[in-house]
This record gives structure tokens, C-alpha cells and sequence, in this order.
């Protein structure tokens, strides 16, 4: 067989490959699919592997590429979180009360990835409905982390980060509301980017938090996220919120020199974290400042800390008034023995929503809630709009801003899931670029105790190319992204 058969090849050289007729994107597939299913055994990472789609796919695109059709990604295996709409197969967003939901049409993201000539292999799994910091959520039960199969993948797109480390995939699609694609991303080792607010479309995305949520790529290397956001980024007529801008071609300019790159490092920012994780990130710093970065620490970023308060306001009420439509009579699970109105209602969400989705959404009814508006939610979009000012003024005088992607290393199932505000703290580094919109990526940047570290590197509005092109420089400095788990 084929030595490059297997996903541990980058996703870029499979595609020359193809092209190059060194092999077909049906056998590609078929060892793709007998790998996933191996693989899920011990990791549970996907909620459907698509065999029969797949391979139909598979067929399809060779007769496609063999016309000399362009396709630039050129039959490579994806998988999805199960967040996105993919037509006539089920979109359970990990929670029982979408078990059975089959959607009529596909996300645009989805669209995007197979008008280019992608794959999808599989929906991953991810906590219900995006709400977890650990993939611990989802109905399916808790999804293992690579590096340690008793430890989370981080969440809530660990099914899409765990697969890729596991290199069942060379790639992935996440979403990422509060961190759900670099806290995971740091947890296993790989690349993760949540774009700018506006970058990549929604449409077709089961709803959390609209105003807070991107789908993001994930690769284990820098030029197959680069290709991966070029291919899914874009205007939407079918989603208001994404940007009419142009989208750069970001695999095409990865190469940079950074000397003179003005970093900024926050202030406290090592706060309440271990020596290691600290020792790893100026390690990471380090390797900027001896190729001529300018890197300047203890820059005040004073809404900071107000960011994990306010996104726990505004992220649970919209989310509250996004799951109101999932009553049973509209769409997911219906309890139909019940008579009574009211108790058919109660019992249907009762039924299908998690303890944490119950959480939230009580969470969020109380703060949108007459005579608490104003108090909460009011005051927490007021904080919105400082945490974006204080993030507007330090790009006045610096390129980038980098921290921790995650306050430790993945941390074993079931250690925090009765401890919800600890939890919580998991996204500490990664909800305030949420909040203020702007793109961030997670690199890695070592271990410890064999279990992975990732720096965030936080850049401008529309600045994608330039984290890009500093996480490139990073991989080429560093061989983190080479090592792969033994499971």
C-alpha cells in the first residue's frame, strides 16, 4: 500500500498526489474511513462516520478530476463538527433533542468545502449544542483526548480536534463561541483559528450565540489552515453578519520577516496558572524575540478581566432565546404522552436538553428576565463595548497580542463537571477575543508531561494573514506539530 495513504501526509500533498494520479480520492477515502472507525473505538470523536456518502463523494470527484475539472482540494477527506447542516443526514449539534434531525439543505461552509472537491468522512462530536469546555456534553458521551484517552480533548470542538491529532484527518471544521476551537486545539497539539466576527459564514450553523461564534479550520499544519480559511471564508447573502471584503489567498503568503513585530504581552496575564505553562509560553516568546521581535510585557488590557462575567451573560441569554424554538412541536424530540400542554412542553425539553444546556438557558431566561435586563444583560453588552475599545487601543501601538491559549494542559474526564465556575475558567484566555470579535489562533508550543501546550496569538480585525505568517515562522522554528500521539 501506498506509504502517504494515510492522514498523517498534510492535506496539501494529498492533493497533488491526486492530482498527480499517484493515487485516487476513493482509496484515499476507503483508508481514511477504515482508520476513523479504528480510531473511534478508543476516542468516540464522531457522532456519524459517513461511509456510503463518502465513498459516493469519492467516486464522483475522480471522474471529476479526471475531466480536468479543477477542484483545489481535490478529493481529501474533511470532517465536520456536528454543528453544521450537511442535506439529508443527521445535524444533532450533540444533543438528544436532535438525534433524528435530518436538515433540507447544507450550511454554506459546507458548500463551500465540496464546490472545492472536499470530502466529508464524518460529523464530529462536540458538547450539546457548543455549551462545554470539554466534550464531556455531548449524548453520545465524552470524546477522548489522544495524548491521554482519560483526559478531555477541551471543547467544544474536541471531536474535530481530536481527530485530527489522531491524524484520522489531516483537517477539520470547528466552531469556536467562547474558545471552542483554540482551547481544544491547544489541548491536542494542533492548529486552531477563530477568524474575525464576520469572516466565515453562519448560515446553516445550529445558532448558540449568534453574536459570538465563527466556524474556524483545524489542521495539523499552518499552510493546510491557511488554504482550509481561504476556502470557507467569504460574503454570504444568506448570512447578514458576514464581511463583503476580500479574502486573500492566505496559503499563497505565508512567508515573513518579523523583525520589528510589536508584541504585546497583558498584564497579570500569568496569573493563577502553573510555573510550567508559563515557562512554555515565554519559551514560545523567546523564540520571536531572538529573530527581532519587539516584545513588550505588563500591557494593560483593563477589561480583561470583566470578559468571562460578561460573556456569561450575553452567551447564556441568547442562547435562551435560540433553543426557545426546540419545543417539540417545531423541531426535536416530542414527549407525545402527554395530554396536558404545558407538561408536553416541559417534558420534551426536560427530555432532551443536558444538564448544562438546562443551565444555561435558566441562566439566560433570568438575565433577560423584567427587572434584570437592565442589571445583567444591559450591563454586560455595556462591557462588550469597552473590551472592544481596550482591544482597539492596543493595535494602535502593537502588531499582535499573545497569551496562553488555556490556563493547563487537558485535564482528566469528569475532574470538572461538578464544578461548573472552574470549568468555566478553562476559557479564561480565549472568551475575551470572542467578545471583542477580533481573530486569534492557538499554535503549539510544547508539553507537559507529555501533554500538550498551545500559544494564542491575537491579531487586528481582518488580520488573519498576519497571525498566519507568524505561526508559519513559529512551525518553522519549532518541530511541535510533527509529534504525534500514541493511543
Amino acid at each position: 500500500m501506498n506509504t502517504e495513504l494515510n492522514n498523517s501526509t498534510p492535506a496539501h500533498i494529498h492533493i497533488q498526489n491526486i492530482k498527480n494520479k499517484k493515487y485516487s480520492a476513493f482509496d484515499l477515502t476507503q483508508n481514511t474511513l477504515k482508520n476513523l472507525h479504528d480510531q473511534d473505538q478508543q476516542l468516540n470523536a464522531y457522532i456519524n462516520i459517513l461511509d456510503d456518502y463518502a465513498l459516493s463523494r469519492a467516486k464522483h470527484l475522480d471522474d471529476e478530476i479526471a475531466a480536468g475539472n479543477n477542484l483545489p482540494l481535490a478529493g481529501v477527506p474533511i470532517a465536520v463538527k456536528d454543528m453544521l447542516a450537511l442535506k439529508n443526514y443527521p445535524t444533532t449539534a450533540g444533543s438528544k433533542t436532535l438525534e433524528n434531525f435530518t436538515p433540507a439543505y447544507n450550511s454554506t461552509v459546507v458548500n463551500k468545502l465540496e464546490d472545492a472537491g472536499a470530502i466529508i468522512v464524518g460529523k464530529t462530536s462536540c458538547d450539546e449544542f457548543a455549551m462545554g469546555s470539554s466534550n464531556e456534553y455531548a449524548f453520545t458521551g465524552p470524546v477522548h483526548n489522544p495524548w491521554d484517552i482519560d483526559r478531555v480533548p477541551g471543547g467544544s470542538s474536541g471531536g474535530s480536534a481530536a481527530t485530527v491529532a489522531a491524524r484520522g484527518v489531516a483537517w477539520s471544521i470547528g466552531t469556536d463561541t467562547g474558545g471552542s476551537i483554540r482551547q481544544p486545539a491547544s489541548f491536542n497539539g494542533i492548529y486552531g483559528m477563530k477568524p474575525t466576527y464576520g469572516r466565515v459564514s453562519r448560515f446553516g450553523v445550529v445558532a448558540f450565540a449568534s453574536s459570538l461564534e465563527q466556524v474556524g479550520p483545524m489542521a495539523h499544519n499552518v499552510y493546510d489552515l491557511s488554504l482550509l480559511l481561504h476556502i470557507i471564508a467569504g460574503h454570504d447573502s444568506n448570512d447578514s453578519t458576514t464581511l463583503d471584503v476580500d479574502v486573500p489567498k492566505y496559503h499563497e503568503s505565508l512567508d515573513r520577516d518579523i523583525k520589528g513585530l510589536k508584541i504585546a504581552i497583558p498584564e497579570n496575564i500569568y496569573e493563577g496558572i502553573s510555573d510550567d505553562v508559563h515557562q512554555k509560553i515565554q519559551s514560545a516568546i523567546d523564540v520571536f524575540r531572538k529573530n527581532g521581535a519587539e516584545i513588550t510585557e505588563n500591557v494593560a488590557i483593563n477589561s480583561w478581566e470583566s470578559a468571562l462575567p460578561a460573556y456569561y451573560l450575553i452567551a447564556p441569554s441568547e442562547a435562551s432565546a435560540n433553543l426557545s424554538r426546540y419545543d417539540g412541536f417545531r423541531y426535536g424530540l416530542a414527549k407525545l404522552d402527554e395530554s396536558d400542554l404545558w407538561h408536553r412542553l416541559e417534558n420534551t425539553r426536560g427530555a432532551g436538553f443536558g444538564r448544562e444546556v438546562k443551565r444555561r438557558i435558566l441562566l439566560g431566561t433570568y438575565a433577560l428576565s423584567a427587572g434584570y435586563y437592565d442589571a445583567y444583560y444591559n450591563k454586560a453588552l455595556k462591557l462588550r463595548t469597552l473590551i472592544k475599545s481596550d482591544f482597539n487601543r492596543v493595535f494602535e501601538q502593537f502588531d499582535v497580542i499573545m497569551t496562553p491559549t488555556t490556563p493547563s494542559p487537558a485535564f482528566k474526564i469528569g475532574e470538572r463537571v461538578k464544578d461548573p465556575l472552574e470549568m468555566y475558567m478553562s476559557d479564561y484566555y480565549t472568551i475575551p477575543i470572542n467578545i471583542a470579535g477580533n481573530p486569534a489562533i492557538s499554535v503549539p508550543c510544547g508539553f507537559i508531561e507529555d501533554l500538550p501546550v498551545g500559544l494564542q496569538i491575537i491579531g487586528k480585525d481582518l488580520d488573519e494573514q498576519q497571525l498566519l505568517q507568524l505561526a508559519a515562522f513559529y512551525e518553522s522554528e519549532t518541530e511541535w506539530n510533527s509529534l504525534v500521539p500514541q493511543f
